[in-house]
């Protein structure tokens, strides 16, 4: 005899879920409405939604979302509204902080991207086309996309991207992509389209990166990264460097800046990079990732393979300005 759910109680079963993580999420998912001066007046610029992060008003949502305009409200979905400041923004990664004059703020739980499946049930939560509170479902439909990034000349891409078929619009950026939990695993942050991929939307995934990010946001209002000076991809290592190294892939260099740490370590085009200070490089999220605050005017040992060997190199990163 079969103990297979029936389509009934499947959708029951979905609906159960869904319905629990609104009702859980939607007190701390607030609507932001961005203002510009225009004409001697202030005028709603455009919007997006921000997620609650502490009680006493922190909100995290998408740079997009408030840079380029002049801070306006947010409004929570019991109907309060206040105005906030932008505490921070890093338009590296998407991400900022706002800050609304609030106590009693219901806190978002923060779950972790690196748990998420490919096919598990996501939940997105936010403000489309100015639709607050709008609550749509569908699926992880691949993990570890990137997207690119850029402040001013310099350009970075966001890695461990998640990629949900969840119905995103205008308006969603900055708002919560849950789990089953009702746990904030990502900050929804761009629809592809229109017609080119609809059903397709992207959300920086809530990680330990992340939460390092909102840290600095919140004490600093901004990111310090540090700066190697080169461009390049990730590339397979031929089998006699992989049996060097002990691993299969790593970044190929393409370019080197002039007069850049990189230049002054030797590093040359077609190096392929394998290590920074021990942590393991296979791809150009994990270079990214490794260049922190921390490695700022310090020297750091860069292991690469060169011509079938593999070499340690010292560089001394320097601040990236943005």
């Amino acid at each position: 005899m079969s103990t297979a759910p029936s389509d009934r109680e499947a959708l029951d079963a979905y609906s159960q879920v869904v319905t629990t993580v609104a009702e859980t999420l939607l007190p701390s998912i607030a609507a932001v409405e961005t203002s510009r001066r225009s004409r001697g007046e202030r005028r709603r610029a455009g919007g997006g939604s921000a997620v609650v992060i502490t009680p006493d008003g922190y909100l995290l949502t998408s740079a997009h979302v408030v840079d380029h305009a002049d801070p306006g409200r947010v409004v929570l979905s019991d109907g309060r509204s206040f105005g906030y400041e932008k505490v921070g923004s890093d338009p590296l990664s998407d991400l900022a902080v706002l800050r609304a004059p609030a106590t009693d703020l219901k806190v978002a739980p923060l779950g972790s991207a690196d748990e998420l499946r490919t096919g598990q049930l996501v939940v997105a939560i936010g403000s489309p086309l100015g639709f607050a509170g709008s609550v749509s479902a569908g699926v992880v439909s691949a993990l570890g996309r990137a997207f690119p990034t850029s402040s001013g000349t310099v350009s970075r891409l966001v890695d461990n991207v998640i990629q949900t078929d969840a119905a995103l619009h205008p308006g969603n950026s900055g708002g919560a992509l849950a789990n089953g939990r009702a746990e904030v695993v990502g900050i929804n942050t761009a629809v592809v389209g229109p017609y080119i991929g609809q059903g397709l939307g992207l959300a920086v995934p809530v990680n330990a990166v992340t939460h390092r990010i909102v840290g600095a946001l919140i004490s600093t209002g901004r990111v310090r990264r540090a700066y190697l000076g080169i461009a390049g991809g990730s590339r397979p290592l031929p089998p006699r460097a992989a049996a060097a190294a002990g691993q299969q892939r790593g970044v190929e260099v393409a370019e080197v800046m002039s007069a850049s740490p990189a230049h002054r370590a030797g590093i040359r085009p077609e190096d392929v990079l394998l290590a920074v200070d021990g942590a393991v490089i296979e791809d150009v999220g994990a270079l990214q990732a490794s260049l922190t605050e921390e490695c700022i005017d310090r020297p750091v040992h860069i292991r690469l393979a060169r011509g079938g060997n593999v070499l340690v190199v010292e560089a001394e990163p320097i601040e990236l300005e943005v």
